[in-house]
């Protein structure tokens, strides 16, 4: 199995799942679908408020594909994949609507990054987070200014810096990456279930101008994103990265 990326319309709320054998990681593919789905709900009236989320029980989002890292051959292929995360991350920030984002599970590396683009992020007590870039030879260069904007430089250095070293659920709901933690994931639901139906009742109007107004300073991201993405495409050609990457896969 290659993965999925599904999504459904049911009495105003999108939900939008994503899928992958390998811990939920984000292939390419994931990547241009994901932020198809999100652009697409945001045009359409029928959408209200957006749910992200994951399948499975164990981790949310493990981060970028370590099969196609690997079988990067030149910059351009290197900006094409990390420009996936960029387009993730403004379609998310361009929508009018509301994405709530359900975290059941650990998140890695472009993992923190989605959970930090949402508008609102309800966890369980078990979705610990890790910024595991550096530790490949590569850095959160996509990624980062949603995870800055949303918990701070200096909560955001720290990740990046250690990035072997996992934070706990309540660490990243004390810095604001996630607005609520939940013991387990039928509390997680009723929580996601509970909100989405107020938004959905809720003035689009007003949700519209305010979700403009909580991204304000934002509007040079698509350019910046891009920036950083051709970062990320050079420093993942380099032999330090290529080895890396081969020992974290032998490893699982």
């Amino acid at each position: 199995m290659e993965g999925y990326v599904k999504s459904e319309t049911h009495q105003g709320i999108t939900t939008i799942e994503f899928y992958h054998p390998q811990s939920n990681s984000l292939p390419g593919k994931i990547l241009e679908e994901l932020a198809h789905e999100i652009h697409f709900a945001g045009t359409h009236a029928e959408s209200k408020v957006i749910v992200l989320m994951s399948a499975g029980e164990k981790a949310f989002c493990a981060g970028a594909s370590f099969d196609e890292l690997v079988a990067i051959k030149n910059e351009a292929e290197g900006l094409k994949f990390f420009s996936g995360f960029a387009h993730v991350i403004n379609a998310i920030r361009k929508c009018p609507k509301f994405v709530i984002g359900r975290i059941q599970g650990k998140c890695v590396g472009g993992g923190v990054g989605l959970a930090a683009a949402v508008d609102y992020a309800i966890a369980t007590d078990g979705a610990d987070v890790k910024l595991s870039e550096l530790a490949v030879g590569i850095g959160p260069f996509v990624v980062g200014p949603a995870i800055e904007r949303k918990i701070g430089a200096g909560a955001f250095s720290a990740l990046a810096i250690d990035a072997s070293g996992w934070r706990n659920s309540d660490w990243a709901k004390r810095k604001g990456l996630f607005s609520e933690l939940h013991q387990n994931t039928e509390s997680l639901n009723e929580a996601i279930h509970r909100l989405s139906n107020t938004l959905a009742h809720s003035s689009p109007e007003a949700m519209a101008e305010m979700k403009k107004i909580f991204w304000k300073g934002t509007e040079h991201w698509d350019v910046l994103l891009k920036e950083r993405a051709a970062i990320s495409g050079r420093l993942v050609l380099s032999s330090f990265t290529k080895n890396a990457i081969e020992k974290f896969k032998a490893k699982s």
